[in-house]
Order: C-alpha cells, then structure tokens, then sequence
C-alpha cells in the first residue's frame, strides 16, 4: 500500500468536519430552515445510474423508524440526519413502502421538503401491504398493475411529492409476469408519477426481459465485501446493458465497521441474529475481512467504514452504496468515503486481499432468501 497516494483523508481532518457537522446539527431545530444549499462537492461525488445523476454514495433510510436493536430512533434526530446528509452533498435518498411499514417513507417526506426538487428519492412496491400497513402472511408478494399503482400514489403521500425520481420492484413476484409490471411503470412514467424504475434481487431472465420492455435505470442489491455474490453474474450484466446498480447493506449490517464480533449479542428481533454468516462458528473466520479493512484504514487515514464504501464504487464508474444510519457521525463519515482514494496498485492489492478471504456463512435466513433471484413467469397469451 501507498500511504501516501492521492486522495487520502487525515483523520484529523476527518474528525474534525464530523465534529463540525455534529456541533452545527445539535443548534439546528428539525425544520425548513435547516436545509442550507449542499457545499462545493468535490471531484467524484457524483456519478450516473444510466441518465440519472446521483450523489456517490446515498443514504438508506430505512431503519429511521427502528433500528436493528429494535428501539426506536427520536424522529427530530432522524429528519436532522437526512437534512445534514443533503448539505454534505448526498442527493440518493432511498426508502420502500415496506418500511415501518410506511413510516420511513414519512420522515423522509417531511425532511426532504425544503429540497424536494434538489435530490433524488426512490421508493419501492412489490410487498402485499393493506392501507393498514398489515401484510398478507398467506400471499406476501403483490406486483399486480393495479396494485403498484396504488402503492405508488400512497407513497408520493408519504413522500409528499408529486413524483418518485425512481421506484423498484421489491422482489419479484412469481405470479405475475415482469412485462406487466413494466407496463405499469409506463402508464405512471406517462402521469409523471413516476421518472425512473429498477429492479431489486431479480433473477437474471427477469432482468433482461424488464429492460427490453422498459429500459431499466438501477439494480439494487446486497453487495459489499461481505457478499459478492453480484460480481458473478449481476454486475456483468448491468454493464452491458448499461445499467446502474446501487448497494443496499454496503457494510454489511454493520459487520464490516467492526461493529459485530464473536462475543455480541442480539436483542429480539434483530435479523442479524438469524444470518448465519454472524453465527460465532462463522464470525471469527470473517472477522478476517474487518482486520483488512482496519490495516487499509490505518494506511489511508481513514476508517474502515470510508474503506468498505470506498472499495465498491472503484469497482465500476456506475455502483452507488447506500449505506443507512440512525446516527449523525456515522452519516457525516459515510459520506466521506468519497474522498478515500485508490491508485491502481492499490485497488489492485486490495481486490486481491478480499478475494483471499471466503466468508463463511449464508447472507440471509431462509425466508428471506426465497425472495431472491426469482424469476418472474413468461407472460400470458
């Protein structure tokens, strides 16, 4: 490693921009006047999802209304965090109805309405939720056309918008065929309700299929140093179809700040406590992966987190992490991973390191994993 390569960030500098952002959000109340135009971004904060500019990295709001150790985050912070997030320059903000459910579409509609037409906000269909915000155990997956338009207009409430810059599929329904859904989108693209569509943990027929019906702008999948498993298969294919693909769990829920050892616990409810990759069989094996990130960290003046997220958008010029955080801290250092640099020696050596490192362990429980990869069934005659 070059310590002394191009782009790196000092610590100090690090702590003190954080300190900085935390001190000036602490004095601000939760409201329209907190939304200050974003500061000069520097080279590299933004890149393209096909034709829709983003910011490099986004923020995933979705456990604003719960976080993984099941309490409840103060709603004032939650708006402050999503209003700091824009002034550093983060214009991705990306929710799904499912979340809460409901409830982080809310705050990320109240605390993005001083700057609603500046920044980029994506949503999500495909679950079978009533207005009551209750699932359906028996049919869980609802991606009937008349279902995502409903979703949809409940969600520009939530949002309070008239238009979602992206919306995707969820996961693929089985029972429905994805040109249906396609022409959905289309009718909605032609309301202007809706600007953009993706598709999330698709299966590779129903990724080609949707495109050559409606072009797609973004995948959205599971993918960091933890889980590679879109380097196969999915990220070819988003690049040649020129297609952009945004990272949901970038740092692997937490894992891969060194958040997670051996020895923690879970409280109920926590889905990590039913990932087999955290398993304290399978966990001091990955741990592996934080000690390289911890060494690339202390080499680069930063921290492992910056170095997780910074690993993925060197990958390709068109994959944008979404990391999500109830804490201002870790927001104001997430969106510093721009600014962590690699020659390419450095990606390089690195690439090799992690490839060295198979993790042990599955990504998801079962249940969940049933959701991905599915196929959507050929469409009806």
């Amino acid at each position: 490693m070059n310590e002394a390569a191009s782009g790196q960030v000092s610590r100090r500098s690090l702590l003190g921009v954080a300190g900085a952002g935390l001190a000036a959000a602490s004095l601000r109340p939760a409201s329209a006047a907190t939304a200050a135009p974003p500061a000069a971004r520097p080279d590299g904060a933004r890149r393209k999802l096909g034709s829709l500019e983003v910011s490099s990295v986004g923020l995933g709001v979705q456990n604003m209304h719960r976080t993984y150790q099941t309490t409840i985050p103060d709603r004032a912070e939650m708006i402050r965090i999503i209003r700091t997030a824009y002034e550093r320059g983060v214009t991705l903000f990306d929710t799904a109805e499912a979340y809460g459910p409901f409830e982080d579409e809310r705050i990320l509609g109240e605390a993005a309405q001083p700057f609603r037409n500046e920044v980029v906000i994506s949503s999500k269909f495909g679950w079978n939720i009533g207005p009551d915000g209750k699932r359906d155990a028996g049919d869980p997956l609802n991606s009937r056309p008349e279902h995502i338009k409903a979703a949809v207009e409940a969600s520009l409430k939530r949002l309070r918008t008239d238009h979602l810059d992206m919306v995707y599929q969820h996961r693929v329904d089985p029972a429905v065929p994805i040109e249906d859904v396609a022409g959905a989108i289309k009718d909605l693209k032609a309301q202007g309700k809706v600007l953009h569509w993706g598709l999330s943990e698709m299966g590779l027929g129903t990724l080609r299929r949707a495109h050559a019906e409606l072009p797609l702008t973004a995948v959205q999948n599971e993918y960091s140093m933890l889980w590679r498993g879109p380097e196969a298969e999915v990220l070819p294919l988003c690049g040649q179809l020129g297609i952009g693909f945004v990272c949901w769990s970038p740092l692997g829920v937490g894992f891969l700040t060194g958040a997670i050892d051996a020895q923690t616990a879970y409280a109920p409810g926590d889905i990590r406590a039913g990932e087999t990759r955290f398993a304290r069989e399978n966990v001091t094996a990955n741990l592996a992966l934080v000690a390289l990130l911890k060494r690339w960290a202390n080499a680069k003046q930063a921290t492992p987190a910056q170095i997780a997220l910074a690993w993925l958008i060197a990958q390709r010029p068109w994959i944008v992490p979404i990391p999500g955080t109830t804490q201002m801290a870790h927001m104001v250092e997430n969106a510093g991973a721009i600014a962590v640099r690699f020659t390419p020696a450095e990606l390089r050596e690195l690439n090799a390191a992690v490839a060295a490192i198979t993790v042990k362990g599955d990504r998801l429980p079962p249940p969940v994993q049933a959701f991905s990869g599915v196929e959507a069934p050929p469409r009806r005659s």
